[in-house]
């Protein structure tokens, strides 16, 4: 079978090359092959039901999860056959690949398998043996590679399919759709991403059609969220109604640890569910407030079905069992809503230990779970439970609850704490017996469902993220208003910023009053869509600055009236470099003060009739001439003259009248002390040209002596230019290119010169 492109089959016949042709898209390519009915030579589409292998595709199952023996020997023999099916599928050349692929229909079954019952890394599964961990590896990145081999239309220059029928050939057969191309980012994202991106970018780029399917699909993915929360919804409050109902049901739950269980779902299940329905905020506001609005109530109906189990299994017992100790103390208010026919009987007064021990046991268990402790402390408190273990038992042990109570308030670090119990605690009153007593009647069973069916989203349903704290601003109070206008787009800035300061810049606390439209009286009057007003700095400018010309004259801040005339817009014309160096006003103004130094009064001229001053060298008869005889000064190389003689005296240069001719000498004198000042050269390094005759010749009595041939330089030199040169001149030529190096000593008298220059070498 040969596969040739139209008309080539006359190349088969003729025995002409194909070398030259080009390589044709696998769609348009033609294979010519013998009829196995008439025998006869025949050309059909490359891409033909005929040329497909007749092989069944086994569908995957997903491994067992309790290892036992004899369904693992089942898993791994059907594993192996896929995996051997798929390995042979990835071996077939272009065109026996793609005709599997586009007309097999077991082929795209076992595919389709995989993507749906393989584990993810999320599933619960015991730790597998170690023979499924390597077959489940194997499987997955042979499905991988069948899914990346499907998703190329070019694997090389002479096989390729055009895009146009790519496109086609994917969309038309359904080898990929988008819930293929979620699950292929589940399974093989992590580690695969940029492969997987390309991938799935040439699917969309060659077939535009899935970006319809996407947008198609979007609400169906929106559905699934709402079956999801409306089926939550649901349970929540058919469980907690249940268990309101008949408390005493408590105990098989929490035989199947029903507490620890319902955390830890509240934990992974409701921030992702929150974050799924921000994200779909703009496609449909009104469906999406509901799932809001059902979701709160959720929240708060797992909160009360975990309460509802603490207070049967571990509270009640001992409230009942313990009542004396009670007096004197207030008794949460959570704890007088329960049935009294729902109290567990105790055999004795002093059999609470096990209570409590259950109850520390229950919240010890759920210490990473933060969000939940933070939503469940917010509407019953937890310190109100130790409270009053703490007055049912005097042997407590004190470590483990200070160790909870700790882990609770950790549970609030980086959120601000609700402080208004006001509103969420009726008042107490005290009787004259000195007992604290609720002002309000206790609620039964049947009322406190009613208010709680009406109170459906209090705002201690929130939780933590009711929370009231200090005002804030700045960066964090901007993300808080683009946490509500990215859910609530057509509200304004400035009414957004009032409902947050009305709820205690809680954000989700005003979205949930405004879908259902419970804001208070005050916000209700305001425009929706008012803007943002931006608050003026209370502290002004000029009183605020500093800088370096403050107060000075020209400060028109400080001072009414500045002199106009000091001040100059632009550049002086007149002014220039030329006439600021010619203007010697200041050198006239100082000549005079100069010439007094140059005034010397050898002799002062006495008028007839003044008597003469007194002068050092007179005659005194007091005079003490010891040491008249000793000849000071007169071994000293200075000579009289010159100690005693006045410095004559200098006119400044700056004072001088030029002389012509003066800087001219001048200038030849610094030339020729220049001249006797340079280093003299260094004559102890001989002339480089007799080193060299010397070299040459004890080279050359060196050769004598060890028998060499004697080189002659005319090798080197050659012949002259243009008569060309010998093997010989050209050998020694690049002899003596390579190894100059070796020999020469460059530049000798200068280094000494300049070694001199710097104190190494005496002079």
């Amino acid at each position: 079978m040969e596969r040739t492109g139209p008309m080539s089959h006359l190349d088969f016949w003729t025995g002409g090359s194909r070398s030259t042709m080009p390589a044709l898209p696998l769609d348009q390519l033609q294979i010519t092959h013998t009829d196995l009915k008439t025998g006869k030579l025949r050309t059909s589409p490359a891409l033909h039901p005929e040329q497909k292998a007749d092989r069944y595709f086994v569908l995957y199952k997903p491994p067992p999860k309790d290892n036992i023996p004899a369904l693992v020997e089942e898993y791994l023999e059907r594993a192996t056959f896929v995996a051997n099916d798929l390995d042979w599928l990835l071996a077939l050349p272009h065109d026996k690949f793609w005709c599997q692929v586009i007309f097999d229909e077991t082929l795209q079954k076992c595919l389709d398998s995989y993507l749906r019952y393989v584990p993810r890394k999320f599933d619960e599964w015991v730790a597998p043996a170690p023979e499924v961990v390597d077959m489940q590896k194997r499987l997955h990145r042979s499905v991988f590679l069948t899914f990346l081999r499907m998703s190329t239309h070019k694997e090389s220059k002479d096989h390729f399919i055009s895009p146009s029928a790519f496109g086609e050939i994917l969309y038309n057969n359904f080898l990929f759709d988008i819930p293929k191309i979620l699950d292929l980012c589940v399974l093989f994202g992590k580690g695969n991403s940029p492969l997987l991106q390309k991938m799935i970018g040439n699917i969309f780029t060659q077939q535009p059609s899935y970006y319809n399917d996407l947008d198609e699909t979007m609400p169906t993915i929106l559905q699934e969220l709402k079956d999801i929360v409306l089926y939550l919804c649901d349970t929540c409050t058919t469980l907690w109604a249940f268990l309101d109902i008949f408390p005493l049901a408590c105990q098989t739950f929490q035989k199947h640890d029903f507490c620890y269980r319902l955390a830890s779902f509240y934990e992974i299940a409701i921030p992702e569910l929150e974050s799924a329905m921000k994200k779909r905020r703009l496609e449909d506001s009104k469906l999406l407030g509901d799932l809001w609005q059902r979701l709160s109530h959720s929240r708060k109906k797992l909160l009360e079905i975990f309460h509802i189990l603490i207070n049967q299994i571990c509270l009640l017992p001992v409230l009942e069992s313990r009542p004396c100790r009670g007096a004197g103390r207030e008794v949460p208010d959570h704890l007088h809503r329960a049935s009294s026919s729902a109290l567990l009987s105790c055999s004795s007064c002093d059999n609470i230990q096990g209570f409590i021990e259950e109850f520390l046991q229950i919240f010890s268990s759920l210490l990473q779970e933060k969000r939940f402790l933070r939503d469940y402390d917010a509407l019953f408190p937890v310190a109100d439970d130790v409270s009053l273990l703490q007055q049912a038992s005097a042997v407590l042990d004190e470590t483990r609850t200070a160790y909870i109570l700790q882990a609770v308030e950790g549970a609030w670090e980086g959120v601000d704490r609700r402080k208004a119990t006001d509103a969420k605690d009726p008042p107490a009153a005290e009787d004259p017996n000195g007992v604290i007593a609720l002002a309000e009647p206790v609620e039964g069973p049947s009322s406190h469902l009613e208010n709680s069916e009406e109170d459906e989203l209090s705002p201690q349903c929130m939780g933590a993220a009711a929370a009231l704290g200090p005002p804030v601003g700045g960066v964090e109070l901007d993300s808080l208003i683009s946490q509500v206008k990215d859910l609530l787009p057509d509200l304004g800035e400035g009414f957004i910023l009032a409902c947050l300061e009305h709820y205690g810049y809680d954000p989700e606390q005003v979205i949930n009053n405004f879908l259902e439209e419970r804001l208070a009286p005050a916000l209700s009057q305001l425009d929706r869509s008012l803007d943002r007003q931006v608050k003026p700095d209370p502290t002004p400018l000029l009183t605020s600055r500093h800088n370096v010309f403050q107060n000075d004259e020209f400060d028109v801040f400080s001072r009414d009236s500045v002199d106009l005339s000091r001040v100059h817009k632009g550049r002086r014309k007149e002014e220039n470099t030329r006439s600021l160096l010619n203007d010697k006003r200041e050198v006239v103004a100082q000549r005079q003060r100069y010439e007094q130094y140059s005034v010397v009064v050898e002799e002062v001229p006495l008028q007839p009739g003044e008597g003469l001053p007194y002068r050092g060298d007179d005659y005194e008869d007091e005079y003490d001439d010891t040491y008249d005889g000793n000849q000071v000064g007169a071994n000293d190389a200075d000579s009289d003259d010159e100690l005693i003689s006045r410095r004559p005296f200098t006119i400044p240069q700056v004072l001088r009248t030029k002389v012509p001719g003066e800087g001219q000498e001048e200038d030849e004198e610094e030339e020729e002390e220049a001249e006797d000042e340079a280093p003299k050269p260094d004559h102890f390094v001989q002339d480089p040209a007799v080193l060299r005759e010397k070299a040459e010749a004890r080279r050359l009595a060196f050769l004598s002596r060890k028998g060499y041939r004697h080189e002659s330089s005319t090798a080197v030199a050659g012949s002259p230019r243009g008569h060309g040169q010998t093997r010989e001149t050209t050998q020694e030529r690049r002899k003596k290119e390579a190894n100059k190096a070796t020999r020469a000593n460059h530049n000798r008298r200068t280094m000494a010169d300049r070694k001199r220059s710097k104190g190494m070498i005496p002079s």
